[in-house]
């Protein structure tokens, strides 16, 4: 007999590993709508980032870094946490793994600043999307792809 908990376990480590990002759809418009600046939006959109994914003791680790710099994002699913974001939001988020996807909701903390939520999943064993939207701004969706290295 295998729990659900085990078999999510299971469906999670097929994100372990690195990645490196192939494709970005959108990404200057959702920088932009998060009120990123200009120098700092072209720097994201021109980098080519690298993704580890990577698991200790129930805590997985999301290292995303670029040649300027290196974020990481520690979480146990389903656990509440706080986080200042890349473009420095102050959020709530929670990271949840449903359906065979990994699911961060970002809660806003500050009136004025956005919320958002993203979604990584596993396309065959090599490819890795990544779907943001931001709360309220249905028409914008970014997708960037990244590829097993």
């Amino acid at each position: 007999f295998t729990s659900t908990r085990e078999i999510s376990q299971l469906k999670m480590d097929a994100f372990k590993g690195k990645f490196e990002r192939t494709s970005a759809e959108k990404y200057e418009d959702f920088l932009k709508a998060l009120d990123v600046n200009m120098l700092l939006r072209k720097a994201a959109t021109v980098s080519t980032p690298t993704v580890e994914i990577s698991e200790a003791g129930g805590v997985w680790t999301i290292k995303t870094s670029t040649t300027l710099k290196s974020m990481e994002l520690k979480f146990k699913l389903g656990e509440e946490f706080e986080e200042t974001t890349a473009d420095g939001r102050q959020v709530s988020a929670v990271v949840t793994f449903e359906d065979g996807k990994i699911i961060t909701v970002q809660k806003a903390k500050k009136d004025g600043q956005k919320s958002t939520k993203s979604i990584r999943e596993m396309n065959g064993a090599a490819e890795l999307v990544y779907t943001m939207t931001i709360d309220g701004m249905d028409d914008l969706t970014c997708v960037q792809k990244f590829k097993r290295v």
